[in-house]
Formats: structure tokens, sequence, C-alpha cells
């Protein structure tokens, strides 16, 4: 399935409500990043499961799903995928034969390398011409404006 960039719209920009510049610059960053990790076979949702199985290998499927509030039939179809594509196993615990755990793969493991850089370049590609200074001060922002949500009742 081909990802079409989003259309964007250049003109009237100083004038646009901020939270739908956000919109924008969300719609945009998925777009690139989708296009990009399209290029080497991962699809959304992955990513952070080549993460946190990095950090933490041989998960039960359930604290997957919870660790990344994901639901079991999302989480079920996301690892088949994985499977399939050598990313990652599913083997038999083996104190308990009733329990399924995941582990990622050395072919994972090299993907989730690749994963990273181009999350680097993402970064590189969307910061380009502002300063550290400025970079500081956007994430301060972000990171408040995320936090006045949650305190308004948002999950």
């Amino acid at each position: 399935m081909r990802c079409e960039p989003p259309r964007f719209d250049h003109q009237n920009l100083e004038h646009k409500p901020v939270i739908l510049l956000l919109g924008d610059l969300a719609r945009l960053h998925f777009s690139r990043v989708h296009t990009l990790l399209s290029k080497i076979g991962v699809y959304r949702g992955q990513p952070p499961i080549l993460v946190h199985l990095c950090k933490k290998d041989g998960l039960m499927q359930k604290e997957l799903a919870d660790a990344l509030n994901l639901t079991p039939p999302t989480i079920t179809d996301t690892l088949q995928r994985m499977e399939k594509a050598g990313l990652l196993e599913r083997r038999t615990d083996p104190e308990d034969g009733r329990i399924s755990r995941v582990y990622i793969t050395e072919k994972g493991r090299m993907v989730k390398k690749q994963v990273d850089e181009i999350i680097k370049e993402i970064d590189e590609e969307t910061f380009k011409g502002l300063t550290e200074e400025e970079k500081k001060l956007f994430r301060q922002l972000v990171l408040k404006m995320i936090d006045n949500l949650v305190k308004s009742g948002n999950p």
C-alpha cells in the first residue's frame, strides 16, 4: 500500500491556529515516517515493539500489549506480521507450557538499528535550521501542552 504525502496549503499560515499547525506537522511527520519505514519493510506500530523487546526481551504477549497500550487483536496481528517477516519469534515458556513469550531475532535487532537511523534522519529534517536552544524550547513547550491536556482530563 502506497501512502501519498498529505497536501499542504502554504497560504495564510500566519493566521492559522497553532493547534491546526500542530495537526499539519503531525500529518507531514507521519507521512515521512511511513515512507521511510516502508522502504525497510517496517510498518506502523512495529517500531515501538522492536524498541520494547530490545529493552526487555522475552515478554508475554499480554505484557507487551499492556506496556504499549495495545488491544489484544492489534498486538496479535502485529506480532504475526513481524514473526512472518522474521523480526521476532514466539516461544513457549520453559517453566510454564501455557505461556508464550516474544523474543526479538537478530534480524529484528538489525532492523531496529535501521529504524533508529531513520528516526534520527527525520529529526534532522524536521529541526533543520533550528538552533539547539530553539529545539530545547520547542520540546519544553510541547511537553507543557501535553501536561496541560493531561491535567484537563485526557488519558
